[in-house]
């Protein structure tokens, strides 16, 4: 025996709640979307300027060394050491803060667009349930 069709007032209603969750699954997944990506600038502002931070101590570092040869009369090793160890120890200091802080923002940014497609995935796979299911019923 096969059903009996819907009147097009119930198709309609039935439509329009689809809708509705394809219009609420779509909120959500971009409500995740923000919470997961909520940190990331700031790992990557990290990252984009820790560099700087460290050029700008090499810069204080070899002026440092020039007061030491103005200071000390002599332009020997003695005089910049104290200068350049600075420069050098700045600069290392801001690399290994950038890239670190670089990994872990691509790592966390993949990770984000990797979860974006399962959720898309998930949505569209039970909005394909509804209306398979709404299709069962005609």
């Amino acid at each position: 025996m096969k059903p009996l069709p819907l009147p097009s007032a119930t198709r309609r209603a039935t439509s329009d709640v689809i809708e509705a969750a394809k219009r609420g699954l779509e909120r959500s997944v971009a409500i995740v979307h923000a919470e997961m990506k909520r940190g990331l600038s700031a790992l990557a502002t990290i990252g984009s300027t820790a560099p700087f931070v460290g050029l700008f101590g090499t810069v204080v570092g070899i002026l440092n060394a020039f007061k030491g040869i103005e200071q000390s009369k002599a332009t020997g090793l003695s005089a910049v050491a104290g200068g350049i160890a600075e420069a050098l120890v700045t600069t290392a200091l801001g690399l290994l803060v950038a890239v670190p802080a670089v990994w872990a923002y691509n790592y966390f940014t993949n990770k984000v667009e990797a979860f974006d497609v399962e959720m898309d995935n998930s949505s569209m796979e039970l909005i394909n349930y509804f209306i398979l299911r709404r299709g069962a019923r005609k």
